[in-house]
This record gives structure tokens, sequence and C-alpha cells, in this order.
């Protein structure tokens, strides 16, 4: 399902997308390298058998943008101007090599744009879950969204 136009969105909706991810030693690996962050615990085995976890700890970057990256195809695909901002971000649960993770997201807020007729602001609330239905990851996205092609004609 491609993304929909603010008009389409409805407060309250919910969605729970259909790709789910088993986060690999390789995802963190190159996420924590690609970024320049060094933290022992997400790519030194050693220095995070000997931390509380006991195990490599996935990269809190990674998860938060795999969650936003499960979102984008049923919700912003084709009709997304901008990502405004994130807000409220939380990571209750830690995240392991191995672990399966599914995204659901809910409109919260929509605001019709003040300087783009037809488009407005779509309001989001991701949430990241595991395999033991426990939220990994959750926050508010803000997204400004055209607005359908008959409704910018009208």
């Amino acid at each position: 399902m491609a993304g929909k136009f603010f008009d389409q969105w409805t407060v309250g909706e919910t969605l729970a997308h259909e790709i789910r991810r088993t986060v690999t030693e390789t995802d963190n690996l190159l996420f924590s390298t690609m970024t320049h962050n060094p933290q022992p615990l997400h790519i030194d085995l050693e220095a995070a058998k000997a931390s509380e976890f006991g195990q490599i700890l996935v990269n809190g970057t990674f998860t938060f943008s795999l969650m936003i990256g499960l979102s984008v195809g049923d919700t912003t695909l084709g009709t997304l101007v901008a990502n405004l901002g994130y807000d409220k971000l939380v990571m209750p649960k830690p995240v392991f090599i191995g672990d399966t993770l599914r995204a659901e997201s809910e409109v919260t807020d929509l605001k019709p744009s003040k300087s783009r007729p037809g488009a407005g602001i779509v309001t989001f609330t991701h949430r990241l879950i595991n395999q033991r239905d426990e939220v990994v990851c959750q926050c508010l996205r803000m997204a400004l969204i055209k607005g359908s092609p008959k409704e910018m004609h009208a």
C-alpha cells in the first residue's frame, strides 16, 4: 500500500505494518561503524558480555531508524513533502541480535498546513515491538503530507 494523502487520514487510525525484521549482527555492526559510533556495548562482544546485558546491545539509532523505515510504505511513501520532526522518543526495552521486530503506527493529530493549501501535518505515534510483544521504541513523528490531487485542485 502506498502512503495516504493528508485528507485520507483520520485521527485514531492505527496500522499494523506487515513487514517484520530480524536484527542481525551485520545490521548492528554496519550501522554503528557507518555512523562512527564506537560504543563498546554495540561493537565489542567481550565488553558487552561484561555489561549488565551480557550480550551485544543493538545500536538505539538503528532501532529508531528501523521503526521509521518499517512504517514508510504504509504511511508516507509518495505523499511526503517533508518530515518536520520527531518527539518523545523512548526506548523502554533493549534490542538484541536475533530479535524480530514489527511496527505499528497511529494517527494522533491532523492539522491543515497554513503555508501549503491542501497539504497538512500528520502526527503519527510509531511503536516498534519485539517478538515478546514488548515495545522497544516509540516516538511521535510530524510529517507534512500532500493533499490528494482532487483536493489540491478543487
